[in-house]
């Protein structure tokens, strides 16, 4: 998706991007924008709205759909573009790369910076944004919720929380944003999942991942996804990644979360290493010790 937008964007011109920025800011109101409100959105005639619509749409950047009315919105490549130029103007972007990870919430594409870097795009309600926006707290108080909302509110709060947590926490360190995107310093490793322990290590890097957890408690935050999917394991340690639904520490619901965290790491590390993980671990109980910073190894919470 993003490659393909990479090499479209040398071919855009300056009315296109004004196209793209009167189309987001007609989905603010409605998921599809009338034709004839294109000129004021966009700030151009009605002639030169038809060009670029033309422009656009075969370069998949749009789409259309005639309901009671002839509509037009944004494709994900099209918002990707806005959020491309942005990253280009402030120089904190120079060309795209290899794809590092593709999921159903996020893509994630290694980039050339001044140093190595990867930019994620939130994909957040994309094809269910209905769903998502009764799960995430941050649509919660809006009547109308687009995708590109969705996604951008996604990204906002995932750099916030990147910013507050960085350097004391093990996370991607956040370097820029923009729209629904996050530049971040690549960081090593690959995903626990896949990761190949040594037997001795098993006891010692699930520690190492809990003490993550337990220091973001410490700066104020609960990841409330953690999985083998979200951890990175490196010859230099971990890092734990992906935290758009984070929660703060005084969330009604964050002792659930975190304990739903604690298990989530345990449960994976037992059903992978069954032979050097203890069979019963006390989740309560451990998930108290990383709320109160008492945490020492999950050896000791054995029942």
């Amino acid at each position: 998706m993003v490659g393909n937008v990479a090499s479209v964007m040398a071919e855009l011109e300056p009315e296109d991007f004004y196209l793209l920025s009167g189309l987001e800011q007609g989905m603010r109101f409605s998921e599809w924008v009338q034709r004839e409100k294109l000129p004021e959105y966009a700030d151009m005639t009605a002639e030169e709205v038809d060009y670029r619509i033309d422009r656009c749409a075969d370069r998949e950047l749009i789409e259309r759909k005639t309901i009671q009315y002839e509509g037009y919105r944004l494709t994900f490549e099209g918002y990707d573009c806005l959020a491309l130029r942005a990253f280009s103007e402030r120089g904190t972007i120079e060309g795209m790369g290899a794809p590092l990870g593709v999921g159903k919430e996020s893509d994630v594409y290694e980039v050339q910076s001044y140093e190595p870097m990867a930019l994620k795009f939130h994909r957040e309600g994309y094809t269910e944004f209905r769903k998502v926006d009764k799960e995430r707290e941050y649509t919660a108080d809006r009547n109308h919720v687009s995708w590109f909302y969705t996604a951008r509110k996604a990204a906002e709060r995932e750099h916030e929380v990147l910013a507050d947590l960085y350097p004391d926490v093990s996370v991607p360190r956040p370097v820029d944003q923009n729209r629904h995107a996050i530049l971040m310093e690549k960081f090593a490793g690959v995903e626990l999942e896949r990761a190949s322990l040594p037997s001795e290590q098993v006891v010692g890097v699930c520690d190492l991942v809990l003490r993550e957890v337990r220091d973001a408690y410490d700066a104020g935050y609960v990841h409330a996804d953690m999985s083998q999917h979200n951890v990175a394991v490196a010859e230099s340690g971990v890092t734990v990644f992906d935290w758009p639904q984070a929660v703060a520490t005084d969330h009604e619901n964050a002792d659930e979360f975190l304990e739903r965290d604690v298990e989530n790491v345990v449960s994976f590390f037992q059903q992978k290493h069954p032979q050097e993980m203890p069979d019963d671990v006390n989740y309560r109980g451990l998930a108290d010790a990383v709320a109160d910073g008492e945490f020492g190894s999950v050896s000791k919470f054995a029942e």
